[in-house]
């Protein structure tokens, strides 16, 4: 399979996965593929409507927190292995 494929099938996982949150702003963020294990990471970003900043926030340039999530495919065959959690450097609380 080919990257468009691999991200083709995360990108519809996610939105299957999450229809009944009403995600919004879904966008590609990473791809790695693992030719040892032969495997796809696709890490897709997107928010939720609970995350939206109101006007008062946009007014004061707050950003809108995203989820991330990791989609690992089997390149073989084309599944869907697990969806795992994406922490962004600005997510991560010490």
């Amino acid at each position: 399979m080919d990257v468009k494929e691999a991200t083709h099938i995360a990108r519809d996982y996610i939105t299957a996965v999450f229809a009944d949150e009403e995600i919004t702003q879904l966008g590609l963020e990473e791809v790695v593929q693992d030719q040892d294990t032969k495997e796809w990471r696709i890490t897709i970003g997107f928010v939720r409507p609970w995350d939206k900043q109101g006007p008062l926030g946009l007014r004061m340039g707050l950003k809108v927190p995203r989820d991330y999530k990791v989609v690992t495919i089997d390149d073989r065959d084309g599944r869907v292995i697990s969806l795992t959690d994406r922490l962004m450097p600005e997510q991560v609380r010490c």
